[in-house]
């Protein structure tokens, strides 16, 4: 009897697919039994596949894999890839469904034989009806289960509004992010997943399996605006639109909040320090060395981590470089009596151009940061650069807000702890420099 796809079907499907996830994890856990069994007893049947070479076995020969694949929505269909699957000695860590219209994408964390290729996984799990199959290798980090992880997210997003790009893209992992502001004129006018608006599609919609999955997904930025996500590989599901969408939803819920190390403002005319003595911003070169230094010395050692991202004895070496006008423009923060108490840095990379920021830790949380990232990228704008990166810390959100408050359309990459924010400069029509949004009273319309 053909496969029926009407409504009144789907919830049988679903009911039926949810009692044989049961049974295919009750199964995975005998199987796992009856091999140990087999092992020990040296035992064997008719037909029994032969058994995997010592060298390749289960133990610290493992590797871990993530693999999704499509299947149809039918009985026995994640049966049949979780048999090809043990077959090869490959062990299930865990299992997300995301469900489509007539079909299912299946999204595996296996534990694999470390000489078993990538080709020969996929192949076994085509040859049991999955469609395609993507994968890659995984870490000790996939191990942390999907709900942990979400609410992990939720609660450091919950604390801080600059963590929204980097919550997300710890979610869907290796993706891209890119946020325009409100009234931008590459502003996108709805918000999407894949080509057609959402709302079409509810919060994620439901797609046919035979329907291609988008790489692309819009969402309404919060602060105004559209957050744009792009990953070619795995396309998105509308599982992780519907995820990704009740992130942004709850940051919208929450408002804007600050944590409280940083809830000091700037101060509207001028910038204080402890004792309420002002300071004033000044290009500085060369001959700015010693002070510069001095400033170092005053620094803890966590702080000088943060900016150079390397050994802190390391860090008087940089300054050198830092400070030469061959390399790019350099701004501080200088008080009446004439100490360097923060350090801005625009450093020509090529065609790109790199901020950073270092700011003395009794003068941090005042505004200060700000006042020389603004003062950096109008000397970039100036110089006729397109865009802005700087470099830092994934626990750094101190510097992902100031880029953020620039608002200007921004770029996020993370990889590995560090996360890199590109902020693109805004260009008149004729791609001559357009006024930054600071410098324009009442630029919101």
């Amino acid at each position: 009897m053909p496969h029926s796809t009407s409504a009144a079907s789907a919830p049988a499907r679903r009911r039926h697919r949810g009692r044989e996830l049961a049974v295919i994890a009750a199964l995975v856990a005998a199987g796992r039994r009856v091999r140990r069994w087999c092992r020990a007893a040296a035992v064997s049947w008719p037909g029994r596949p032969a058994p995997l070479p010592a060298e390749v076995g289960p133990g610290p020969a493992a590797a871990l894999w993530r693999l999704r694949t499509t299947v149809r929505d039918t009985p026995g269909t994640l049966g049949a890839v979780c048999t090809a699957l043990a077959d090869r000695g490959i062990d299930i860590v865990s299992l997300q469904t995301h469900p489509l219209a007539d079909g299912t994408v299946d999204e595996f964390l296996l534990r694999a034989p470390s000489a078993l290729p990538a080709t020969a996984l996929a192949a076994a799990v085509a040859r049991a009806g999955g469609a395609d199959t993507w994968l890659e290798r995984a870490d000790a980090h996939d191990l942390v289960d999907l709900p942990t992880r979400i609410l992990t997210l939720a609660t450091r997003t919950a604390l801080d509004t600059a963590e929204l790009p980097l919550a997300l893209r710890r979610l869907l992992g290796r993706c891209t992010i890119t946020s325009t502001p409100a009234g931008s004129r590459d502003e996108p006018g709805a918000e999407t997943y894949g080509q057609g608006p959402a709302g079409e599609q509810g919060h994620g919609g439901v797609r046919s399996a035979a329907e291609e999955l988008p790489a692309v997904m819009r969402l309404r930025d919060p602060a105004g605006g559209v957050i744009t996500v792009r990953r070619e590989q795995p396309p998105f599901t509308p599982t992780e639109f519907a995820r990704a969408r009740a992130l942004v939803e709850l940051d919208a819920r929450l408002g804007t909040r600050v944590p409280p190390h940083r809830a000091a403002a700037a101060l509207p005319h001028g910038h204080r320090g402890p004792q309420g003595g002002e300071v004033t911003l000044r290009r500085v070169g060369p001959e700015d060395l010693s002070a510069a230094r001095a400033m170092h010395a005053r620094c803890a050692p966590a702080t000088l981590a943060r900016r150079y991202h390397g050994p802190v004895g390391d860090a008087d070496r940089y300054l050198t470089h830092l400070l030469g006008p061959r390399f790019g423009r350099s701004l501080a923060a200088e008080t009446a009596d004439g100490r360097l108490v923060a350090l801005g840095h625009l450093l020509w990379d090529g065609e790109e151009s790199e901020v950073a920021l270092l700011v003395e830790d009794a003068w941090q949380h005042r505004g200060i940061g700000t006042a020389l990232l603004r003062g950096l990228v109008e000397l970039a704008a100036d110089a006729g650069r397109s865009s802005v990166y700087a470099v830092a810390q994934a626990a750094n959100t101190g510097m992902t807000a100031a880029m953020r408050a620039l608002d200007l359309p921004l770029d996020y990459q993370v990889e590995d702890g560090t996360v890199v924010v590109t902020a693109t400069l805004p260009a008149a029509a004729d791609g001559s420099p357009a006024p930054l949004p600071w410098t324009v009273t009442d630029h919101r319309p």
